[in-house]
């Protein structure tokens, strides 16, 4: 279940485009609109489409067969020979969904500038440029939308067989009639809980070490982190999911219910408030103070920074601190749970 959980968020989640559709209508019948539209058409980003009229072009958008629109005036060759003069060219974008938006302009843009640079080079101009931009991305170089959703998706995996599986355990035993027993017998409270998460502890790592094995080698995400770091962290955020897990369990004694609880008290929150996805930063005051007792915000962080930075404790322990400190709260609620229904 873990792989293939992950190959699900590995291949299912995607946040980058590969090609955006766009249409195309050129207006000017000049050397400079058929260079620029040749760009356009021939950019690794953009499957372009040409229409026969704008008309049939908007319909397309409003259709959803194309995500925007580019429109090369009838007078864009002469104004770019002009010397002073601008050339501007109509980009439309779908703005029923900002991020289509935002990619629609930026890919267009960049064509253009890399398309403006072969002229000037072909003509031999020089570019005047103040300023020259030199973009740098760290840790993540490919700026692969995968490298940040792998470590995240590993968080939720963890959580669905930390916290799901192990909210049905003391659950299941009241169904079956078999906690009776287990109270009647000399077993102590400690051995109990041990004897609850152990197993599912065990499982858990074993399940953590297959997903960063199959993220890494198959899934090609890179893992700058070391396992001492991994297991540190790994270890605290289990135990953290595990003492959800057993104390709704313990505290409910229905399996359906148990289980509907966990799905909302670890699972979503997990998927939701945790910033695997959804960036904390952007919600509003109550929720982020909510996000603080959610074990998986801290995991999230720590995973990712293994992932693409490396062993940087000065990042990684203050997150191993909080995470101590969600295990002692959860795992002593369910202690607390289990000597109410003990006595």
């Amino acid at each position: 279940m873990p792989v293939l959980l992950l190959f699900i968020f590995g291949y299912g989640i995607n946040l980058d485009f590969s090609r955006l559709r766009i249409g195309l209508w050129v207006e000017d019948g000049g050397a400079d609109s058929t260079a620029f539209a040749a760009a356009l058409t021939g950019s690794p980003w953009l499957e372009v489409h040409s229409y026969g009229s704008r008309t049939a072009m908007e319909r397309a958008l409003v259709d959803s067969q194309i995500r925007g629109f580019v429109v090369i005036p009838q007078d864009f060759t002469r104004k770019l020979q002009q010397a002073g003069a601008t050339a501007p060219v109509q980009v439309v974008a779908d703005g029923s969904e900002p991020n289509i938006a935002q990619f629609v302009r930026s890919t267009v843009g960049g064509v253009w500038q890399s398309w403006q640079m072969q002229r000037a080079g072909e003509r031999g101009e020089e570019l005047r440029r103040e300023i020259e931009l030199e973009p740098r991305v760290w840790f993540n170089s490919a700026a692969e939308s995968r490298n940040f959703i792998i470590p995240g998706s590993i968080t939720v995996i963890m959580t669905v067989i930390g916290a799901l599986l192990t909210s049905l355990v003391v659950a299941r035993e009241w169904e079956r009639g078999t906690m009776e027993a287990l109270l009647a017998s000399p077993v102590t409270r400690a051995e109990l809980l041990l004897c609850k998460i152990l197993p599912y502890y065990g499982l858990g790592m074993v399940s953590l070490l297959l997903c960063v094995g199959v993220a890494h080698w198959l899934l090609h995400v890179p893992f700058r982190g070391t396992i001492f770091a991994l297991w540190v962290v790994g270890s605290l955020f289990l135990l953290s999911v595990l003492g959800i897990g057993l104390a709704i369990s313990t505290g409910m004694r229905n399996q359906f219910n148990a289980a509907q609880a966990a799905l909302n008290a670890a699972f979503l929150p997990a998927v939701m408030l945790s910033g695997f996805i959804y960036e904390i930063s952007s919600m509003p005051a109550l929720l982020r103070g909510v996000t603080h007792i959610i074990p998986a915000r801290y995991f999230v962080s720590s995973m990712q920074t293994l992932f693409q930075a490396g062993t940087l404790w000065k990042l990684l322990v203050p997150d191993i601190l909080l995470l101590a400190c969600t295990t002692v709260v959860f795992i002593g609620l369910t202690a607390k749970l289990t000597i109410r229904r003990m006595e």
